[in-house]
């Protein structure tokens, strides 16, 4: 049931204002001056706030000031019987989701309710949604191995240092490039993703720096490049090792100028984008067989930060299973399952060449394949790595 606040130093309106709601199937909270709503606050969530504007002691603007200053998101709904356009205009600018005058009127009332509502059940469901992304690019883990890295990146990303992520397939590169995304002064802006191994060499610039219509027989449309989409946020190279010479070039001269050409124009556009790169190749041995820049490889590696294989933090291991557990079983919808822990133990012992990606989905068999617990007799059948 949809839960009301309502705020107001005039008795008669605010039981109105109750039998109204409770007849309508809200659930209505009363307070008779701002002071006593804001605590109410405090100690309650509220889907919507209807507060009066003229109370003694603490008015409904500063009530409303109050709730803005201490992050809560609620719809608020202003009402007032001295109400003119002056009042109207500044509840809107303090936040106030909408504005009533006194005597209300029902029906406005109700439909100003019914769209608070609506915008009260958008921020819920995206708080909700924001929580499930957060939580499936977690970096799980309390080892030694794991918290220097995560703690370098936390360090690294309030800057504009670019950064090169080393390690092998699977061992979650890409989790680190969105932590120092998300705890940088760009979490706002794009993240930008490009897989340079999964592009073919010959579409690759036309992926990075976009195209002009008519470069090449599919170029239907002008189409902006993977560094014009991250403008003013981050671009993650993943995989840069298998970047082609020729790309390797122009992407260098764009962190050189901060500039790019889209492929068969000839108008440089400037950009503002702070470059992450990955990668699971040595590239000072891809430099010597002159598969790779040097040159491009000094400008990406201002801060290298290698992560760790999952055979180099078995600690780890507890943490990822009943993580990969919870998250799984949600996905499917399925009631939680448990892990015993000699199941653990046996899992420590594997050789994880696949690391963390080969893990979840060892993981995954498990959860469809064994029943409520899975045992260490359930890995010893199901969770056998491949010969």
């Amino acid at each position: 049931m949809s839960k009301i606040l309502v705020i107001d130093d005039e008795r008669s309106i605010r039981n109105t204002l109750k039998d109204i709601l409770e007849y309508e199937k809200y659930q209505v909270d009363l307070a008779e001056e701002g002071t006593a709503g804001l605590e109410m606050i405090k100690k309650s969530e509220y889907d919507i706030i209807l507060c009066d504007i003229k109370m003694p002691g603490m008015d409904g603007i500063e009530v409303l000031e109050k709730i803005s200053e201490s992050g809560i998101d609620t719809p608020v709904v202003m009402i007032s019987g001295h109400g003119n356009i002056d009042t109207a205009v500044e509840s809107i600018k303090k936040g106030a989701f909408d504005f009533i005058e006194k005597p209300l009127d029902l029906n406005r009332l109700l439909i100003t309710i019914r769209n608070a509502m609506d915008k009260s059940n958008l921020i819920t469901e995206t708080k909700v949604l924001k929580k499930k992304v957060s939580k499936k690019y977690e970096i799980v883990g309390e080892s030694e191995a794991i918290r220097k890295i995560t703690d370098m990146a936390d360090r690294v990303a309030p800057t504009e240092a670019r950064v090169l992520i080393t390690g092998s397939n699977g061992t979650g590169k890409e989790l680190i490039a969105r932590r120092l995304h998300e705890k940088s002064n760009r979490a706002a802006q794009p993240f930008v993703e490009v897989n340079c191994a999964a592009i073919p060499s010959e579409l690759i610039e036309s992926e990075l720096f976009g195209h002009e219509k008519g470069a090449f027989t599919s170029a239907l449309k002008q189409r902006k490049g993977k560094f014009e989409q991250a403008d003013g946020g981050t671009l993650f190279l993943d995989e840069i090792g298998d970047m082609s010479l020729s790309a390797q070039a122009k992407v260098l001269r764009a962190l050189q100028e901060n500039i790019v050409t889209r492929v068969g124009g000839d108008k440089p556009t400037k950009v503002d984008v702070r470059v992450i790169a990955a990668t699971n190749k040595n590239l000072s041995d891809e430099i010597e067989k002159g598969n790779f820049r040097e040159d491009l490889y000094h400008r990406l590696s201002v801060i290298l930060i290698k992560v760790p294989a999952l055979n180099e933090r078995p600690d780890d291991i507890p943490l990822l299973a009943n993580h990969f557990i919870e998250q799984i079983c949600g996905e499917y919808g399925m009631p939680q399952k448990t892990i015993t822990e000699d199941a653990i133990e046996k899992l420590q012992e594997m050789r994880w060449t696949g690391n963390i990606r080969e893990f979840r989905n060892v993981i995954e068999r498990l959860i469809i394949l064994c029943d409520k617990t899975i045992s260490g007799a359930d890995v010893d059948a199901f969770a056998a790595p491949l010969k």
